[in-house]
């Protein structure tokens, strides 16, 4: 089973301190779900929403862990290992 070498980096999972996609907001663009990032606790949408603001975001920040914001989700992406973790 494939692991993410990247946890080690979360030492406590970020919660979103906002229910909106930041960069969507002042764009006046809409998403689908929310994804907070592990890094620098930002929130931004998701891939299914027209800007993949949080794939971008860990690409061009290099912060390769995200969770879902969404409530009653429990769970992390890395994007560099492509690796799903429930916490």
């Amino acid at each position: 089973m494939k692991k993410c070498t990247h946890l080690d980096a979360v030492e406590t999972v970020k919660k979103p301190i906002a229910n909106e996609c930041e960069e969507c907001v002042k764009m006046g663009s809409q998403w689908v779900h929310l994804r907070t990032c592990q890094t620098c606790g930002v929130t931004l949408c998701c891939d299914s929403s027209p800007n993949k603001h949080a794939s971008k975001h860990a690409v061009l920040k290099k912060h390769p862990v995200i969770s879902s914001a969404e409530p009653n989700e429990n769970w992390l992406w890395c994007y560099v290992d492509e690796v799903y973790t429930k916490y």
